[in-house]
């Protein structure tokens, strides 16, 4: 079976880009062949002679386009659609699968519009959660590829939920729970000899913990809050936030104005697991979250984690595990991190069940053959 992908993909950081590289690999070991078409990066380029870079078996092409809000997802449809038709034509593609509605799942519906093949979509999150509710000028377009793929996806109950929502026809008989997986051979619990000593890059004292946020510096993950709650603390800890985008410059200002001490930021990293076991405990106080991966990564890595009461967080984090929080209750969050850093008892109750409560979240489900 040929399979063509499209979304991100490595080099790009991000939730959709792990869950694809990982899903493509497992279909790489049951003989599959497969395709992804992903955004422009530098650092994809296709080989001589041939239409796509090849990458540990996995074929990536990577679109041309511009990197503009707005005009950047634009772009991804014209050359992407493009792409896609040509690929499935000249390989005999069975299978195309967009990851999210849009842009991804439209060019994957135009490109079974234009060659009749099979049709996967899956919902990522931010495509029902965002896109659909606050932009009306987006329902159209969503509707019409929820209309038009054969089956849809969604990686969570709660965005299950969305989904049926929107009321299409027979959309029920469609849509099915497709969980994101994590790498339990890759994010571990690391002993001694084998962590990578994230502290002393840093410069944080050994004895000093680390809480830890690591996602896109976006409104959705409301990083604001956790530095609200860092003010708040009782516990002597160290705050790193592992990532980048737009609100990064104005929360760096907000930290310098405000003189809150032991607020690193490092940028984005893609050494993901060697920097969530040398922390303390995991934050993810979104918004909106339709899973919220770092949080099974971090499980996975024995760590306690701390999540707002939204979407798929609450699907991941039980009260063996960690803690919930209201996302806009910063006292809330701080009394919750403190809880964790002072009770030793709870921590290692909740540092002993996580690795146990990623396990269920590590079997990679392709979704093909159903």
């Amino acid at each position: 079976m040929k399979i063509a992908m499209i979304g991100q993909f490595p080099p790009h950081i991000g939730g959709v880009g792990v869950h694809i590289n990982s899903l493509s690999k497992e279909l790489l070991k049951n003989g599959e062949e497969v395709f992804v078409i992903t955004y422009p990066h530098k650092k994809i380029q296709n080989e001589l002679n041939k239409d796509y870079m090849d990458n540990n078996g996995i074929k990536v092409i990577g679109t041309r386009g511009i990197n503009i809000p707005g005009l950047r997802s634009l772009f991804y449809v014209l050359f992407g659609t493009f792409n896609l038709i040509k690929i499935v034509r000249k390989y005999d593609i069975d299978i195309i699968h967009g990851h999210y509605l849009y842009p991804a799942g439209l060019i994957a519906v135009l490109g079974g519009l234009f060659t009749k093949k099979k049709v996967y979509v899956t919902s990522h999150g931010s495509d029902m959660f965002c896109l659909y509710p606050k932009h009306k000028f987006m329902r159209p377009v969503i509707k019409f590829v929820l209309k038009r793929a054969d089956v849809v996806l969604a990686v969570s109950e709660s965005l299950k939920e969305e989904i049926l929502k929107t009321g299409i026809p027979n959309i029920d008989k469609k849509v099915h729970l497709n969980w994101n997986t994590v790498n339990i051979n890759e994010f571990k619990i690391a002993d001694d000899d084998s962590r990578y000593n994230f502290k002393n890059e840093l410069n944080i004292p050994e004895k000093k913990p680390i809480i830890l946020f690591v996602g896109n510096v976006i409104k959705r993950k409301n990083v604001a809050t956790i530095i609200d709650a860092k003010k708040q603390l009782d516990s002597d800890c160290v705050l790193v936030v592992v990532g980048d985008g737009p609100l990064l410059s104005s929360l760096k200002e907000k930290v310098d104005l405000e003189k809150i001490d032991d607020v690193i930021f490092t940028g984005a990293r893609s050494d993901i697991a060697n920097v969530i076991q040398s922390s303390s405990l995991l934050i993810l106080p979104s918004y909106s979250e339709s899973f919220g991966l770092v949080l099974i990564e971090a499980l996975a890595c024995g760590k306690p984690v701390i999540g707002s009461n939204v979407g798929g967080i609450k699907e991941i984090i039980t009260k063996d595990v960690g803690l919930l929080v209201e996302p806009t209750d910063s006292k809330g969050l701080a009394n919750a991190i403190d809880s964790i850093l002072s009770n030793t008892e709870l921590r290692e109750k909740f540092q002993s069940n996580a690795r146990n409560r990623a396990i269920d979240f590590s079997e990679v489900d392709i979704p093909y053959y159903k």
